[in-house]
């Protein structure tokens, strides 16, 4: 399908173009609102905090305006085995892989590590093991949704992404949790860390029920809605609980060490 026969066909589909339209005005307004709750941060450490976090709904409106255009979406021919192959929702076939959202989530979702991080007062090697590993866990993910030459090999990339997201997740609700301890931020770490936690499982559930999985749910709006869903609480919700927290605290983040929990002591190593 052409770009703007892809652009018809999510117009067309009113629950669909909904759920797209929908993040980009949220993103927008999120902006917006982040900008004038970090207009008087003056902290280094709760500026970049700000910055990473704003990242976020830049980053989301950019790639959700880039879905409704039809420039990162598409229809593939699933391969023998899957339950969808010969078959699907688009007009000829294919199944419709929104391929962009693995873009937004490679670019966003390391931002949202990094705020959590430097909430936590962890150290250089614990964010770029976590973020490092999130990229990758992105990258495969969309490698598992472009695979066509074999149903078997989308869910073995699943698999890679899903042993990447353990090491996420190890970080985060081990050696971050320890480290938010240390620095005494652990309450609104918890909380922030139970809530990505929590969204960020039910991004490969939907993917393995989807239509890219096991089709168990076919509809293309349906899971638009999911992953939009979970968009909206896991970016927007968190960014602005996190930044009203920062800049309610400022002072707390300013005395937070950086490179907590690399000996369990809590002091920073000096810089030579």
């Amino acid at each position: 399908m052409t770009q703007t026969e892809l652009f018809e066909y999510i117009r067309a589909d009113p629950l669909l173009s909904a759920s797209l339209w929908l993040n980009i005005a949220l993103a927008g307004l999120s902006i917006l609102l982040f900008v004038y709750m970090g207009r008087r941060v003056e902290d280094p450490r709760a500026q970049l905090i700000f910055v990473a976090t704003l990242m976020v709904p830049l980053v989301s409106i950019a790639s959700y305006t880039g879905l409704v255009s039809g420039i990162t979406v598409g229809f593939l021919e699933m391969p023998a085995g899957h339950a969808l192959a010969g078959a699907g929702s688009g007009p000829e076939g294919g199944v419709f892989t929104p391929w962009g959202r693995y873009l937004t989530w490679a670019l966003s979702t390391p931002m949202i590590l990094l705020a959590l991080g430097l909430l936590a007062g962890s150290n250089v090697t614990k964010l770029f093991t976590a973020i490092t590993a999130d990229i990758a866990m992105c990258v495969t993910g969309l490698a598992a949704a472009l695979t066509t030459s074999s149903y078997m090999l989308r869910w073995v990339w699943y698999g890679i992404s899903c042993a990447f997201f353990a090491v996420v997740l190890y970080v985060l609700l081990v050696e971050w949790a320890e480290d938010a301890e240390i620095a005494g931020t652990a309450e609104i770490f918890n909380t922030l860390k139970l809530l990505t936690v929590v969204l960020w499982l039910g991004y490969p559930i939907v993917w393995g029920v989807g239509a890219e999985g096991l089709a168990l749910v076919q509809s293309p709006a349906v899971t638009s809605w999911a992953y939009s869903g979970m968009d909206i609480v896991a970016k927007y919700l968190f960014a602005f609980l996190l930044l009203r927290w920062v800049a309610s605290n400022e002072s707390a983040v300013a005395t937070i060490s950086s490179g907590v929990g690399s000996d369990g002591s809590g002091v920073a190593a000096a810089d030579d």
